[in-house]
């Protein structure tokens, strides 16, 4: 199965010319070397950088880009100077569940990586499983379960975007993991460490796929990030990712699950998540 027309590499570059010009940047000149997706109810980061002279720019102004359809992901990109550091900031995300094509999924990813990002921090809401955890807690993602089904890189390999058989053993980048716990220190957060499990979704997860999981070896469970690291890896750059953790996962929570629940409890925390990943761009891109 050949990857969509629409979501090969001449449409990634159509996609990042659009931005450049949009933001003012010659054709040949690379936009940011950091980037960062936000996930479910955590766009404060983006908020922040446009009340200090971001520009944005919705989905559906960047040609061959998906939009999404999912609450809490107010669908733009926002292009901003923090710290001296060019970055680049996804205000939500598209997800497989969505009816998104894995190659459609990745495509923003991909378009961040051609317009120059070489570190990218992959935020999500998650379910927590560790004993312990408690829904506003942060974990570093360590590792990740690939359970959805499928992958991106399914399909005829271009060269241009990575190689045939990319190694995903160092995906979530150890050198960027001790630096953000360096700059979670310094802001007084705690980050758990644990690994990701995938989920397809968009039902949450039952109680005895829940059990699963938590055998597998995973820490906490969602439904996007996974497609977007194999990608950045694939193209290599260096991934760096965090859950917030806004629930706690089915059987081990007595309440029932709610995407309401999801984006409370990422607004409780926004802004020292924020605080966090504002300062982690310039230590990024030292």
């Amino acid at each position: 199965m050949a990857q969509p027309a629409s979501h090969g590499f001449a449409q990634i570059t159509a996609a990042a010319a659009a931005v450049k010009e949009r933001m003012g940047k010659r054709p040949d000149q690379p936009l940011a070397e950091v980037g960062v997706v936000l996930g479910s109810g955590l766009g404060h980061v983006g908020d922040t950088l446009l009340e200090h002279g971001g520009q944005a720019l919705d989905y559906g102004a960047i040609p061959h880009f998906p939009t999404s359809s999912v609450e809490g992901h107010k669908g733009r990109l926002v292009y901003a100077q923090h710290d001296g550091t060019d970055v680049l900031c996804m205000q939500g995300r598209v997800h497989f569940y969505e009816g998104y094509a894995p190659s459609a999924v990745v495509f923003p990813t991909r378009v961040l990586l051609a317009l120059g990002v070489k570190k990218l921090i992959l935020t999500n809401a998650a379910g927590g499983l560790q004993d312990g955890m408690r829904p506003g807690d942060l974990m570093l993602i360590t590792d990740h379960l690939n359970l959805t089904g499928s992958n991106p890189l399914v399909g005829e390999n271009d060269p241009r975007l990575g190689p045939r058989f990319p190694d995903m053993s160092d995906t979530y980048a150890k050198t960027l993991q001790a630096l953000a716990l360096e700059v979670a220190q310094g802001h007084g957060l705690e980050l758990k460490k644990g690994v990701y499990a995938g989920m397809l979704g968009p039902s949450y997860e039952t109680p005895a796929e829940i059990h699963m999981v938590r055998t597998l070896g995973a820490g906490a469970v969602g439904m996007s990030t996974v497609f977007e690291a194999i990608a950045a890896s694939h193209g290599g750059a260096e991934v760096l990712g965090i859950s917030c953790i806004t629930n706690l996962a089915a059987g081990i929570s007595q309440e029932k699950l709610s995407h309401d629940e999801v984006k409370e409890t990422a607004k409780q925390v926004e802004k020292s998540f924020a605080a966090l990943v504002l300062d982690l761009f310039g230590r990024l891109a030292a």
